[in-house]
This record gives C-alpha cells, structure tokens and sequence, in this order.
C-alpha cells in the first residue's frame, strides 16, 4: 500500500516517512503542493496524508498556499476517489468545513501523536499486507506539533555538564523540535560528545561548530542565524546547555507564543508561589541588584531579562540577531534594548511576555564567575550609552 503525504516541514515529513515505512506502507514525501501533485501522477498512491497551510515562492516572495488545491486536483480535476487524509494546525472551521465538502475522508488536529495518524490511516486503507512490527509504545510518545521549533543551545566546555539522554529523549518524542547545538570553540571533549549525540537523532538534532571561543552572545547569534534561514521553522529560540530551565517549561513558552499575538516570549525566574526556582544566595542578591539596573536602563518592566529561555518569531529573531552584540553576556537586554529602539517603547512592551518558569534550578559549574559579575554594571553602562 501506497502513502504520499506532503507537508512543508521536512521535520515532520521525516517522521511520518520513518513510522509508517516501519510499519510496512511505501511512502513518498513531496513538500510543497505542486510537488505533491506531480508526485500524485506518478506514484498512484492509495492515500494522500495533506497539510492544509503550505507556504509557496511567488517570485521573491512567500504565500500562502493551502492544501485545498491539492484537494480539488484530486477530486474535482482528477475526480478520483483517492482517499485524503488531513493533518494540520489550521483548526479554523470553516476551512474543515470546506475541506470536507470538497471530499476530504478525515480531518487531525496537530498536535497529534503518530499513533493516533497511524490508527486513522489502517480505518481509511486498512494495514499493510506484510506489517511490520513497530514499538507502540514509541508511537504513543512521539508528537507531531502544530508549528515546527529551530532552538539553539549554546556549549562552551560542556563535556561533563551535557545531559545528552534528557536532549535525546526530547528530540524523540518531540518531532516538531529541531535542536541546534553550538560548539563555541570548546577546548575539551564537547565537539566529540555533541556529533555523537548528533548521531542518534540526524534529523533532529544538528551541530554548528565555532572554531574560536566567542562568548554565548556570538555562538546563539550564529545559531539562530543559521537557522532562521531554514523557512520550515516558524519560531527559533534558545536554551542553556545545563537544562537549569526544564523541558517543559521551555514547551509551556512555545505554547504562548502560538495562541498569542507576542513575538518574544522570555521566561522569567521571579520566584512565586508553586514554582521551584533555586538560586544560590549570593547569586540571588546580585541579580536582584542586575535587575533593578536593567530596568532602569530599559525603561520597561520586564524583571528577569536574562533567563537563558527565550522563544521568538522568526522574522523578529532575524531582525534582531542580524548585527553582533556589543557585550558577550548581556546580548539578551540588547535584544529587549533592540526591540525598543526599533518598535518603541509602548509597542515593544506589547509584542514581549514574560512568562514565569514553573521550575529553574541553578546548575553547577557556571561560566559566569563573581568578577565577572561585577563588570556587569560598567557592560550596563556601555548598553545604555550604545542604544540611547
């Protein structure tokens, strides 16, 4: 049995071409409509897998091409009965309503786990002769979400902090999460240790080594720059390597950003009640006292401007993080400091949320060290007299 599903983001296609090629179907991918239509013609599937939203080039420029045009094709142009199965993150009702007047058999919401797309697709065109064995268990776990994530993780030594089984795991049950790690000229064992995690999930995870030691602004800038050039990522972001915000926290901001009109969303460490925000005591006295500055200096209310999770629009992170930081540690309120001078104050404050960590846990072994601490506030300074 023959299966095409097209879809824009080749992080997802992936991962429904591995699934059901275990399981026994013959798949092709195609990641545009147009492609998907040629495709049609020649590969005869037994059942078309469609995403509905498929941004197209027109000339220099994106638009908005949805998976309706393949719908038609088939049905109207063709007038086959192939069956077509959706799955997409557009849940406007119209357009299913639309999708299934035109012939459409069945309708997922993303996210959705590959069982379930799985499950749907032996209903439509029944399970492969030959089925091959594969780990429900895996299938139950592994989610399909409604927009595909580009996040950098910044590494500099990291050879004994890098919980590489918690990134694993991540990237396995997390399909629309593309993981960047940035070696920033480490001069131990990181390099090795992050192509092997590299190894265990290609797809999922990729390295963008920094000969030279540049400082964390630099390597995330380079991170992000890299992948805002990839356009099947619809938000890129950034996370420390030692995991002192936890997974899903990180999630719960990414879950913000997609139901909401906010182009940043930042956590926060401000303690409240029902989180676990641990900080060393020393360390809690001077970033209040950071903080308090930056404030001052931004002009805006924001509290915790340099908590390591941010997730951002990608357009925004191009603009943002096109020119280099000024500073090596405090590039995260020049991003605020940024957003301000090229939006305004009013506006900026109306695109950035900050949004409370459920948990955050000081790791040992921090690159920051209390001198460096201390330079901080002449670094504010520079910031301040920089950006006006």
């Amino acid at each position: 049995m023959k299966i095409l599903a097209i879809d824009d983001q080749q992080l997802i296609l992936l991962s429904v071409q591995k699934r059901l090629t275990e399981i026994g179907y013959e798949v092709k991918t195609a990641n545009s409509t147009q492609e998907g239509i040629m495709l049609y013609n020649d590969f005869k599937p037994d059942l078309v897998l469609l995403d509905m939203n498929m941004p197209e080039m027109s000339g220099r420029n994106l638009v908005q091409c949805t998976g309706t045009e393949v719908v038609k094709y088939i049905r109207l142009f063709m007038k086959h009965d192939t069956p077509i199965l959706v799955m997409s993150g557009n849940t406007d009702e119209s357009v299913i309503l639309e999708s299934f007047s035109l012939g459409i058999n069945d309708y997922m919401k993303k996210p959705v786990s590959l069982d379930e797309m799985t499950a749907r697709i032996k209903r439509i065109i029944g399970a492969p002769k030959e089925q091959k064995r594969a780990s429900l268990k895996d299938a139950q776990e592994q989610l399909i979400q409604k927009h595909c994530v580009g996040v950098v993780i910044p590494c500099y030594n990291e050879e004994e902090r890098l919980s590489t089984a918690e990134f694993k795991n991540f990237a396995h049950k997390n399909l629309g999460y593309h993981l960047c790690f940035v070696n920033d000229g480490s001069t131990d064992n990181t390099l090795e240790v992050l192509q092997e995690l590299r190894t265990a999930y290609p797809d999922h995870i990729s390295v963008f080594n920094c000969k030279k030691n540049g400082g964390k602004a630099e390597a995330v800038r380079q991170g992000i720059q890299h992948l805002v050039k990839d356009p099947q990522f619809d938000y890129v972001g950034f996370l420390d390597a030692d995991l002192s915000t936890d997974f899903r926290d990180f999630d719960d901001l990414v879950k913000t950003i997609e139901t909401s009109d906010f182009k940043i969303v930042s956590g926060s460490r401000i303690a409240r009640m029902g989180a676990d925000i641990t900080k060393e005591s020393a360390r809690r006295f001077i970033s209040t006292t950071i903080n308090l500055i930056i404030q001052t200096i931004l002009g805006m209310p924001f509290k915790d401007t340099q908590c390591g999770a941010k997730i951002m629009d990608r357009d925004i992170a191009s603009r943002m993080f096109k020119e280099k930081f000024i500073t090596k540690w405090l590039f995260d309120v020049e991003i605020f400091m940024r957003m301000k001078k090229f939006y305004g104050r009013s506006y900026a404050q109306e695109l950035i949320c900050e949004q409370p960590l459920k948990r955050w846990i000081h790791a040992d072994g921090s690159k920051l060290s209390m001198k460096d601490s201390v330079k901080i506030v002449g670094q504010l300074a520079k910031i301040s007299f920089h950006y006006g």
